[in-house]
């Protein structure tokens, strides 16, 4: 982990997983000097998993609409409690989504 700068974003993780010849997962997370607008933590975060060049699902915690998950062409909230869980139900959900292909 880097050090962290004051007033600045530290990127706590950054990896791609390929999963397959047409399928990856992307997993970012930052912490922040402050909570984005809409969520109660320091903490930034964008996991998506992409098959065939479509994002089919994607954790973010966009500026003014906090934790939430993107799946099937909804958005739904998330109840974010810490990164180990986030990581968790990302991971549950991908290999969900790749169990019913």
């Amino acid at each position: 982990m880097s050090k962290k700068e004051p007033g600045k974003a530290d990127l706590l993780l950054s990896e791609r997983t390929i999963l397959d010849d047409i399928s990856f997962a992307d997993v970012k997370v930052w912490q922040v000097p402050s909570p984005v607008l809409g969520s109660a933590h320091e903490f930034k975060y964008s996991l998506a998993y992409v098959e065939g060049g479509t994002c089919v699902l994607r954790f973010d915690n966009e500026r003014g609409k906090g934790d939430h998950f993107h799946l099937d062409g909804q958005e739904k909230p998330y109840a974010f409690t810490t990164l180990a869980a986030l990581y968790d139900d990302f991971w549950a959900l991908v290999d969900e989504l790749r169990a019913d292909q």
